[in-house]
């Protein structure tokens, strides 16, 4: 499916104070695990990451739900032996620490650098809001070389829930000490990006795989298929809009 074409809902809004990345999905390829998967259970690998992912959501989504946090690192590997047994694969204690080494060092997208170095070099705070806990992220950071560009790296584990818990998108605007609105929070999860708009932030939908809108009842405020397409947004240029797809309300 061919990636949409940018789009955004308003005018632009001006400078912004800070700009807050999702990580995983967004900043961090997880599709990348399904190459090593393939390479274990052969043509299975690409059913594994895609239900692999869904179940680290599930479990995070309910577990915020219920009150009955565990730090995401450890719902990873659940739903990694969850995935390996719905799909009936063998999964040894060496394979199984291969694969969430694998998740430990991700790739990062292509573009992902130079969009990054541009915001910072023109003066734009930066910051990661993520359900990784600090040593997960850490790890992901220091593998894809990009510690440094970051201000803040702000854990869901510092709550002690998940996203779309209100507590974990307070504290964006705590650590950068601005209004929600002043943040415009970038990610590649729809349902992320909504949770965001709900608790005040402007926000950026990067729909690398052209899906559909989330009906949450609410649009992200701007969207694109790739992280250079943030830059414009959050230095306050202008992008036409695309008059053959429907504009967001």
């Amino acid at each position: 499916m061919a990636s949409p074409a940018f789009t955004t809902a308003s005018a632009s809004r001006g400078r912004f104070d800070a700009v807050v990345f999702d990580a995983y999905a967004t900043l961090f390829d997880v599709t990348g695990v399904g190459s090593l998967a393939e390479q274990l259970w052969r043509g299975q690998g690409e059913a594994l990451a895609a239900l692999w992912r869904r179940k680290q959501l599930e479990y995070s989504w309910l577990r915020a739900l219920a009150g009955r946090y565990r730090p995401f690192l450890a719902i990873t590997r659940d739903a990694l032996r969850h995935s390996a047994r719905a799909l009936g694969l063998e999964m040894d204690e060496a394979t199984e620490e291969r694969l969430m080494g694998q998740y430990a060092c991700l790739s990062t997208f292509p573009e992902n650098m130079t969009a990054l170095r541009e915001m910072k070099a023109a003066g734009l705070r930066l910051g990661i809001l993520t359900n990784g806990d600090p040593e997960m992220i850490g790890v992901s950071l220091r593998s894809a070389g990009m510690t440094s560009l970051f201000d803040a790296v702000l854990s869901a584990d510092q709550v002690r829930s998940f996203k779309t818990d209100d507590a974990v998108y307070a504290l964006g605007p705590a650590s950068f000490g601005c209004e929600a609105r002043r943040i415009l929070f970038v990610s590649s999860n729809c349902w992320d990006v909504i949770g965001a708009g709900w608790h005040g932030y402007t926000t950026f939908w990067i729909n690398r795989q052209g899906a559909p809108l989330d009906e949450l009842g609410a649009r992200p405020d701007h969207t694109g298929a790739l992280l250079t397409d943030v830059v414009a947004v959050a230095l306050g240029e202008r992008r036409p809009i695309n008059r053959n797809e429907e504009k967001p309300s």
